[in-house]
């Protein structure tokens, strides 16, 4: 690893340890609420009693009066054959029409858990049910949540959403038709028509996007689509340096629902200087997906850019992908936005029962809480055997993390929710990670994602008598399966006949009801961001604080003679003496990038260097 002294003379996660028990506040073991984790009293064994995944000894259970012993026995899960397969039989999920399969057989909650918990999802069904006819379900912004009707306008609430959803869907599949038959062309290109995508945003305006072209793009796309989601300088510089000459031939998608994310903005301006710099009018070739009055919507409507499209203030960002967010980038590629949406809209029907055998969404809900005891005490780990589906790990890491990790219930109480999601793909997760779960730290369960066809029909042979490429990747998948269970680690299946846009879009609705159901579960709002805020807070802050460095080293700069200043004298002229190891972090970062100069020692020790600028902005001691 390099030195730091080394960076600036050339001019793994960490996991709280679960809360004990004892710490968890009274609130949280009432059980009149239907919106709270059950855990277990001292002394009651009621809802684990007969079950055959986890055991508390009764003679530790009796034992200091009946208090209930601090540890559990190891889980034992069911491992006779014929009881498994009809467990199997009894708990498997199928929705025909999709081709889609749910197998929870695997996860170990018992009958007595699941009657234990019908109250809860009876009252999580009824306020999804007031969610989609429009109630208030983000308290926190006051908004309501209605990526549902984006799938099924007409159960938007009123007549005017239900309008704006129908007439942004056939303006955009206007547009794309126009754009991909040549119709719509670019001022300047040779090539006559636009040849490629870039599209700029992050978070849910590209993670969605992402996942959906890696999913679903077609070998030869009619445009295909590159993605600058970062404020990487490299990165973008990469991005721009891939287009080549084919930037005359690029229509830009810029996302963001505020129009003021700061990534966002960088990455615009960036690619708005690689135009002028190429000669090119960006607004001929520049497209806005925003919300309407955004700053990036003034500014586009003002500039006259080639399109505009709307964000809806009830749509958040990680259930964007059945909006413009998502639908026009996809449509672009060519992939059919309209099978998509009908996936979502059968799945969501799916989900509306209020039977929870049959109810796909609910059943992977009750799933993550048995396995985690409704306080993410374990990991999901979401394995897909489909190298298309690789991205659908990432795009879940977003939609389950950002909504249920949260600080607070929706009753004020301090909880510390959340739901880990990390992931790799099959079968190259059994030669990265699969030795430590299945020998390893038993803090996880996990989600196989498996796809039944492995090519198109008539296209498969064998490389062996009666063995297939696809037959291996199977018998991996199953093979991973059995292996993890012979050492009690639970997980779920999620089966698809094929990578389809409507079994993609069946997917993405599968999963966002369900963190819709488990945020009702443990009682917190799933729509709303506030340690994402905070961390835009703080980064601001940094920034700031950046430029009033800058400002005092200048003025150093500025003296005759040079007067070169240690840390402690920039942060006493900041009026910032408490922000000296930011202070010191911010001078490391620019003298990296040769910004600030190092007059005396290096940024290895802190306490010996003196810098300066190196040069004098008159203009800047008079702004």
């Amino acid at each position: 690893m390099a030195s730091i002294s080394g960076i600036c003379s050339s001019s793994p996660s960490l996991k709280p340890r679960l809360r004990p028990v004892a710490a968890v506040t009274a609130s949280l073991l009432r059980r009149d609420s239907v919106s709270f984790p059950v855990l277990p009293r001292p002394g009651d064994r009621s809802l684990f009693a007969a079950s055959v995944a986890r055991e508390v000894s009764a003679e530790l259970a009796k034992s200091d009066g009946g208090a209930v012993a601090e540890e559990e026995k190891k889980k034992v899960l069911e491992k006779d054959s014929r009881a498994l397969w009809r467990r199997y039989l009894d708990w498997l999920y199928q929705h025909k029409e999709l081709g889609l399969y749910l197998d929870v057989s695997r996860v170990g909650f018992t009958d007595e858990f699941v009657a234990e918990m019908e109250p809860r999802f009876q009252a999580a069904f009824k306020a999804m049910e007031e969610l989609e006819n429009g109630a208030i379900a983000n308290p926190d912004e006051g908004r309501m949540v209605g990526h549902y009707w984006l799938r099924d306008p007409k159960r938007a609430p009123n007549s005017f959403l239900r309008v704006q959803i129908e007439n942004t869907l056939e303006a955009l599949l206007k547009f794309s038709g126009d754009v991909v038959s040549g119709k719509i062309k670019p001022p300047s290109s040779p090539a006559g028509r636009f040849t490629q995508v870039l599209s700029v945003g992050i978070g849910g305006s590209a993670l969605g996007p992402q996942f959906v072209a890696e999913a679903l793009a077609p070998d030869v796309p009619p445009l295909k689509i590159r993605f600058i989601d970062n404020t990487d300088p490299a990165g973008i510089d990469h991005q721009i340096a891939q287009l080549g000459d084919e930037l005359s031939s690029t229509l830009v998608i810029v996302i963001s629902k505020s129009g003021a994310t700061p990534e966002t903005r960088n990455g615009l301006l960036e690619v708005q200087k690689a135009f002028r710099e190429a000669g090119l009018s960006f607004a001929k070739q520049g497209v806005a997906i925003t919300q309407e009055n955004s700053l990036l919507d003034n500014t586009a409507r003002i500039e006259g850019w080639l399109a505009r499209f709307p964000m809806f203030d009830w749509v958040g960002g990680r259930t964007s992908e059945m909006s413009a967010v998502g639908l026009l980038p996809a449509a672009l590629q060519g992939i059919d936005i309209k099978e998509m949406l009908a996936g979502g809209k059968l799945m969501d029907e799916a989900n509306r029962t209020t039977v929870l055998k049959n109810n796909p969404a609910a059943l992977l809900a009750l799933c993550w809480y048995w396995a985690t005891d409704g306080l993410g005490s374990k990991d999901m780990v979401v394995l897909p055997y489909k190298d298309s589906l690789l991205l659908f790990s990432r795009y879940l890491q977003q939609l389950v993390m950002e909504s249920i990790g949260k600080e607070f219930d929706l009753d004020g109480n301090r909880v510390n929710q959340g739901l880990t999601v990390y992931g790799n793909k099959g079968s190259t997760d059994q030669h990265a990670y699969i030795q430590q779960l299945r020998d390893g730290v038993h803090n996880f369960f996990v989600t196989f994602i498996e796809v039944l066809r492995d090519r198109p029909p008539g296209h498969d042979w064998e490389l062996e008598p009666g063995v297939t490429c696809g037959d291996y990747l199977f018998g991996m998948l199953q093979g991973t399966r059995s292996a993890l269970y012979s050492n009690d680690r639970e997980s779920i299946t999620v089966s698809v006949e094929e990578v389809t846009p409507r079994s993609v879009g069946a997917l993405i609705a599968l999963y966002e009801r369900a963190v819709g159901i488990y945020a009702s579960l443990v009682n917190i709002n799933a729509y709303h961001q506030p340690g994402v805020e905070a961390g835009k807070k703080a980064a601001g802050e940094v920034l700031a604080l950046q430029k009033r460095v800058l400002q005092v080293l200048n003025e150093a700069s500025c003296k005759e003679p040079v007067e070169p200043l240690t840390l402690e004298e920039v942060a006493d002229r900041c009026h910032s003496l408490d922000d000296i190891e930011m202070i010191y972090k911010i001078i490391a970062h620019m003298a990296a990038n040769d910004r600030v100069l190092i007059a005396e020692g290096s940024c290895g020790s802190p306490r010996s260097i003196k810098v300066f600028l190196g040069e004098c902005n008159v203009d800047a001691l008079y702004s």
